[in-house]
């Protein structure tokens, strides 16, 4: 995947994909994030939380990450982003890490590659705080871009041929709001859900940027057919496991502290 964003839609998919990435995670606060998989996206680059990670399942620590032309991060963002690196070789639905130890989980693409998406999705919800934050983006099959890329599959089932599938044949798309569905059976309250790249599917550069008037009316005529979709979401924890795991620490621990009484004259 990281070759096909070397090519002019896949350009403009990740120009608007760093941008929304860069938004979401910057005033996003705490001491650990994690990105899971494409290491290409540099997800955490705008956060500035002192331990970050970057995990892939293609190979060790000593995989060469592929060079993809990224846009600067935007200043009024964040001006103390820093690059990040691959540090874990990991499968996306195992990670090693303890339940409620990460502020930060991004997902770029990673459902949609990963064996079993729900799983993983799960495996992200275990290893988030409460209150901490996941940032999910994926591609929208109800787009232009889900049909043309739907189409190719029939037709190469079919035996006719294609010129080429326009996306990455790997990705099996989830739609938005069956990730939703998902994401409220873990615990997870959606705080953000925007839609991008409206302009047609077609292959050159000269061609996509005579589509950008199409950015503007997209996000307020059509905003569910935009060609990418991010979500970010909150872990929540309902107050009586709270309450639950005080009293254990309690218990296991220092005795409370007693309780005076002062009586009244």
């Amino acid at each position: 995947m990281g070759g096909w964003f070397e090519t002019p839609p896949g350009q403009y998919l990740l120009a608007w994909e760093q941008a929304q990435l860069d938004r979401a995670v910057a005033d996003v606060f705490g001491y650990h994030a994690l990105q899971v998989g494409l290491p290409e996206i540099d997800g955490l680059r705008a956060n500035r939380m002192p331990h970050r990670w970057v995990s892939y399942d293609g190979g060790g620590p000593s995989v060469p990450q592929r060079i993809v032309a990224v846009p600067p991060v935007d200043e009024s963002v964040s001006a103390l982003a820093m690059p990040s690196s691959v540090a874990l070789s990991c499968d996306a639905d195992a990670l090693p890490f303890p339940a409620n130890s990460l502020d930060l989980v991004v997902m770029p693409h990673t459902l949609e590659l990963a064996d079993d998406p729900h799983r993983a999705l799960s495996e992200a919800t275990r290893v988030l705080v409460p209150d901490g934050r996941l940032v999910i983006v994926g591609f929208n099959p109800a787009s232009l871009w889900g049909l043309r890329q739907r189409f190719g599959h029939m037709r190469r089932g079919l035996g006719l041929g294609s010129p080429g599938l326009y996306l990455p044949s790997e990705c099996e798309f989830i739609g938005y709001w069956r990730l939703r569905d998902w994401m409220r059976l873990l615990g997870l309250e959606v705080e953000v859900g925007r839609f991008g790249c409206y302009a047609p599917p077609v292959r050159s550069d000269k061609w996509l940027q005579r589509w950008d008037w199409m950015e503007p009316w997209g996000d307020r005529w059509w905003p569910v057919l935009g060609a990418v979709y991010v979500l970010v979401a909150v872990r929540r924890v309902p107050a009586m496991r709270l309450i639950g795991r005080v009293k254990r620490r309690r218990v296991r621990g220092a005795p409370a502290p007693a309780v005076v009484a002062q009586h009244r004259r």
